[in-house]
């Protein structure tokens, strides 16, 4: 019997939509119809499957507002984050599509030819924080190399996923792209089905089961598995710069992105006027429903993160950090605008991450003490510092995939990659592109 998959606004706890789930004994047979239509879709050729989905991203275009209405309703992020992240898609798959049909093209070298060949059937599971632009990031490369793909989005944001895949399935061929629905069993039997890759982003422990299903026949992986990012703030940084950013990256999206600032090491000669400044701008957030234009931090996913977040905020508290600003008195379904001073290594926001609106600020005295303190972490997703001259040296001191210098991380057409336990393997850029290709060598 097939379930199904029910779909609530986080602001209200109220029913969007549901889907059915796909049932287990089903997945099987997808990833079957998956490796025959591959045949035909390789053979079509780089620049034809470029086409259909330039084509089919016009689409994605046109019904912008419809489809932000939808996402901002299942996810919670306000309409105009909603309208940049479907913007975003629209506009970039073909911009990536692109960029990985340059990336496949044969290389000659001297006496040989390096070839770029699709994989076969590629599983994409991507997260419910930013479920069109993740999943955009490993699908599209993915189908440009000449794979097909089987698509598993989080169960926090079924329909807004179905939509576009509903856009993109009028252009591609029969059973190029299909779509899984469900939780953590459907994801499992995908990933132990006979893919040939998984391209995931979520959170670690899953990334760490994925591993161990994928290592009995030895599927590829590309993996972004979350980060506790870290921020250090020079004695000479600007002030006003670093104190905004400080609070633009930690309330993000209600703190629900993968590259927040969770942890802000400030030097001691500039504490005081640091927090003061970023107390100051985090009031002037306001918690919200979507549809309020006022609104710039919206309500948490579930009840479990929402819980988490808490109990963060008053281990934090219990264990001797000052409250700056909120930390208590949530509404059903938010969390306020929160900001804490005195954090210690004590406390658990300091090994885990929070993913909530929280600003963590903790006082060094020693330039070599803050960097060990930023590296003392199993993750390594991303890092910022600002300051003057020798902002650029405590960088690459940074154990983290990509780092901001008075800056956020991931500017530009640069790689979007982790270290440590944040990252297995990278997307985006050439090289990325090409994770999604096995390497074949052709001499003569």
């Amino acid at each position: 019997m097939i379930g199904v998959l029910k779909s609530f606004d986080p602001s209200n706890g109220e029913l969007v939509g549901s889907v059915e789930s796909t049932a287990i004994s089903e997945i099987e047979q997808i990833v079957n119809r998956a490796k025959k239509a591959q045949k035909a879709w390789r053979i079509l050729g780089a620049d034809k499957r470029v086409d259909l989905i330039e084509k089919a991203s016009q689409e994605v275009g046109s019904k912008s507002e419809e489809l932000a209405v939808l996402l901002s309703k299942e996810m919670g992020k306000d309409y105009r984050r909603s309208t940049g992240e479907v913007n975003g898609v629209a506009y970039g798959a073909p911009y990536i599509a692109n960029e990985a049909k340059r990336a496949i093209e044969p290389e000659q070298r001297r006496g040989s030819v390096i070839e770029f060949d699709p994989l076969g059937v590629v599983a994409v599971i991507s997260p419910w924080n930013y479920p069109l632009a993740m999943a955009v990031n490993l699908m599209i490369p993915a189908l440009t190399a000449g794979n097909t793909v089987v698509f598993k989005p989080s169960e926090e944001t079924p329909l807004i996923a179905q939509k576009y895949v509903e856009i993109l399935n009028k252009y591609l061929p029969e059973n190029v792209l299909q779509i899984v629905h469900g939780d953590k069993e459907q994801g499992q039997k995908l990933v132990d089905s006979d893919v040939k890759m998984i391209a995931f982003t979520g959170s670690m422990a899953a990334g760490k089961d994925i591993m161990k299903r994928a290592s009995g026949s030895i599927k590829r992986l590309v993996m972004e598995l979350g980060g506790n990012d870290p921020m250090i703030v020079l004695p000479d940084a600007n002030l006003d710069s670093a104190a905004r950013f400080a609070v633009g990256s930690s309330f993000e999206n209600a703190g629900q992105m993968c590259t927040s600032t969770e942890r802000i090491y400030v030097h001691e000669s500039i504490a005081e006027a640091f927090e003061n400044r970023v107390k100051e701008i985090a009031s002037y957030y306001k918690i919200g429903a979507w549809d309020d234009n006022n609104v710039n931090i919206g309500p948490i996913i579930n009840d479990t993160q929402r819980s988490k977040i808490i109990a963060h905020i008053n281990d934090a508290v219990d264990k001797g950090a000052k409250l700056l600003l909120g930390g208590e008195n949530h509404p059903e379904h938010y969390i306020v605008p929160t900001v804490l001073s005195g954090v210690n290594r004590e406390m658990l926001m300091e090994h885990e991450e929070t993913f909530g609106p929280v600003v963590s600020i903790s006082r060094y005295s020693d330039l070599d003490e803050a960097i060990d303190l930023a590296n003392d972490t199993i993750y390594g997703l991303g890092a910022v510092v600002y300051g003057g001259e020798d902002a650029k040296n405590v960088a690459r001191q940074l154990e983290a995939g990509m780092v901001g210098i008075n800056s956020g991380v991931g500017g530009g057409d640069a790689p979007w990659v982790g270290a440590k336990q944040s990252g297995f393997g990278y997307h985006g850029t050439e090289n990325g592109h090409r994770q999604f290709a096995q390497v074949k060598v052709l001499s003569n």
